[in-house]
């Protein structure tokens, strides 16, 4: 049975792979179709950027920095300053089309106890809110500082989920700016109207709607700078989507002309008592006139290109088969009803000055990006995401925050998936605004993030999947394997309970799941953390021991195939399953060495260097070395040879 099973996933494989290579060729093809053109898009002193904005990205919420309270931003602000002071935030190695590469952007993943995040093949294990829960109560896993930094961003955590679902759907720019005008007529009167506008005029403050940075891909580093990739279910490397139909093509093509802010008659939010929101900055236009759609009409209509565009669409999910990790099966996906409870915050932090050269957005010539076109992977159906976004001065005080003009101001680009005769959108940020991405703007939408001259952090809030993805769920998974072992009180010596195929291939399942989903993925980054908190030490190092339990099972099952008195069909049927789980383990942990030393692996200090465990004998020398799995193959292989 496993054996075909075995045929069977390789048959998958193979077709996957061709079918990603399909979808290259289609996507080369449409691209080649646009040739050196640009996409239009539409920033806020275009005509039609409103219009645009409600009806192509109705999804998109922005709060402005004066809306929330000056005590809120303080506390929120000096604990990323903590963060990065401690030197909390790195980048990630993570897995691209088979590659390691380097993040652009240095990020640490908070949230709530025992959660985890998981994207590019990479697990992040979330240091907790240190709130009043009741599993921290006791613990001294870090210092006072870094409690109090985590405490203020479940601070703001609190306030998104509470204000991301009280914002009603007209509550973006439109009417915070209608409120801002009444207010100014309120206070100024109308015979001052004429230095209200040139008030107005010089404020310049470019509000935002925000990156959802989780930027799993970076810009700098990888020649496939802005692929993504949305996991159906956490707990298995799950079926990862190649990006979009631009996710493919490397383009080097120099930039179009970015559309210059100007004053938007809109804003968003309701003003606070902390006083009046600015307005949109009113920039002079350099360059040619620009139309509605905010660049001048391509050569070849894109209209042409829509038709062509309908046969290339490619659905975002890959075949499940295509999957590397555990081979249990992904439940459905869970979609987001009730009260948001965000669950995790992904933080990001980048200082151009610092980064090197950033490679330009290709597509509409939006500038430079510090994160590619993505969708925000990993989260529950139609979940919000909000996001925090505070530029600062860098971590040697080089630069100073709150630049004026478009081209120092951080931005997100916007742009409706596998579509390019929609135009694209682009939004400048502030330091302090927030913005959501609501209903499934995520899932239809891309984003990317655009850089300005200034540090920033973005503190992105998210309902992460985490069906199986917390420290509760595997420890569950570890108990119903071991389950099947028992341990004779008196010798020490253990057996199998059951030896049904079903059974024993559920153990294996679990067992390579531990392995690879949770230890292998903390030995390669996550244990960089446990210097700042020790949350996570002790249940890593429970789960190893449950791991070595499960590396006896094996040998069992092992030792019971090779028994001569089983019955033939069942005793075939057992090696077949034993030899699937094994293969895969053999091929996972190649993968996992191979990684570990890799040539960008070894370029990282040894503290924050990946480790390549588990293995036996380290900690404790009593325990035996790892047997030998292509040994252990060759000898199950030529027993069902004989059979």
């Amino acid at each position: 049975m496993k054996a075909k099973q075995c045929k069977h996933n390789s048959r998958n494989m193979k077709r996957s792979g061709d079918s990603v290579g399909e979808k290259r060729r289609k996507r080369r093809k449409l691209l080649q179709e646009l040739g050196d053109q640009k996409i239009p898009f539409l920033g806020p002193s275009d005509r039609g950027f409103q219009h645009l904005w409600d009806s192509s990205y109705s999804g998109l919420v922005l709060r402005r920095s004066c809306s929330l309270a000056a005590e809120l931003h303080s506390r929120v602000q000096a604990a990323l300053l903590t963060l990065r002071k401690k030197g909390c935030l790195l980048k990630d190695l993570v897995r691209v089309r088979d590659r390691d590469v380097f993040t652009a952007v240095c990020r640490v993943l908070l949230g709530e106890p025992g959660h985890t995040y998981r994207y590019l093949d990479t697990r992040l294990f979330a240091i907790p809110w240190h709130n009043e829960d009741a599993n921290l109560k006791g613990q001294n896993c870090c210092d006072a500082d870094l409690r109090a930094a985590c405490q203020a961003l479940w601070e703001i955590n609190n306030f998104f989920c509470t204000d991301v679902s009280q914002l009603k759907e007209g509550d973006r720019l439109t009417q915070c700016v209608k409120a801002e005008a009444e207010a100014k007529q309120g206070e100024e009167g109308d015979t001052e109207s004429k230095h209200s506008e040139e008030s107005k005029n010089s404020e310049g403050g470019d509000s935002e709607s925000r990156q959802s940075e989780e930027g799993e891909t970076e810009s700098k580093h990888s020649e496939e700078w802005d692929i993504e990739s949305r996991h159906s279910d956490e707990g298995c490397s799950g079926s990862k989507q190649e990006g979009e139909w631009e996710a493919e093509f490397k383009q080097s093509s120099e930039e179009g002309e970015s559309s210059k802010v100007k004053q938007l008659d809109t804003s968003v939010a309701t003003v606070s008592e902390q006083g009046k929101c600015p307005g949109w900055a009113k920039e002079a236009i350099s360059g040619v006139e620009t139309g509605p759609a905010g660049l001048q009409a391509p050569e070849k209509p894109l209209a042409q290109l829509k038709h062509s565009l309908s046969g290339y669409h490619i659905q975002d999910r890959e075949d499940p088969a295509s999957g590397q990790g555990c081979s249990q099966p992904s439940p459905p996906p869970r979609t987001c009803s009730g009260p948001v409870q965000f669950n995790v915050t992904l933080l990001n932090y980048m200082d151009p000055a610092l980064t090197g050269q950033l490679k330009e957005e290709p597509y509409y010539g939006m500038g430079k990006m510090a994160v590619g076109w993505h969708h925000d992977e990993n989260l529950i159906t139609h979940s919000p995401v909000a996001v925090y976004n505070y530029s600062c001065h860098s971590d040697k005080g080089e630069s100073s925050e709150g630049g004026t003009s478009e081209t120092t101001r951080w931005r997100i680009g916007l742009k409706v998936a596998w579509d390019i005769h929609t135009p694209g959108l682009i939004l400048p940020l502030e330091s302090g605004d927030c913005y959501y991405m609501r209903d499934d703007l995520n899932g239809t939408h891309q984003h990317c993030v655009l850089a300005g001259d200034t540090a920033r952090f973005s503190s992105t809030h998210r309902v992460a999947e985490c069906s199986s993805g917390t420290l509760t769920y595997i420890q569950s998974r570890c108990r119903e394997a071991l389950s099947n072992l028992r341990t004779d009180a008196e010798t020490g010596s253990h057996s199998l309970l059951v030896l049904q195929p079903r059974t024993l291939q559920n153990c294996e399942e679990i067992h390579n799941e531990v392995e690879f989903e949770w230890l292998r993925q903390y030995w390669f980054q996550g244990h960089r953390y446990a210097r700042f908190c020790s949350w996570w030490s002790g249940p890593m190092e429970q789960l190893e021991k449950d791991w070595r339990l499960m590396e006896t099972m094996t040998m069992l099952f092992l030792g019971t195939v090779e028994e001569e008195d089983q019955a033939g069909e069942g005793r075939r049927e057992m090696a077949e399953t034993l030899l699937s789980a094994l293969t895969d383990r053999h091929q996972q942990r190649q993968t996992w060495r191979d990684r570990c030393h890799s040539s960008l692996a070894q370029t990282l200090p040894p503290e924050e260097a990946p480790v390549d465990r588990p293995f036996w004998g380290v900690d404790d020398p009593s325990m035996p070395l790892p047997f030998d799995l292509a040994d252990i193959i060759s000898k199950v292989e030529s027993l069902l040879w004989r059979m």
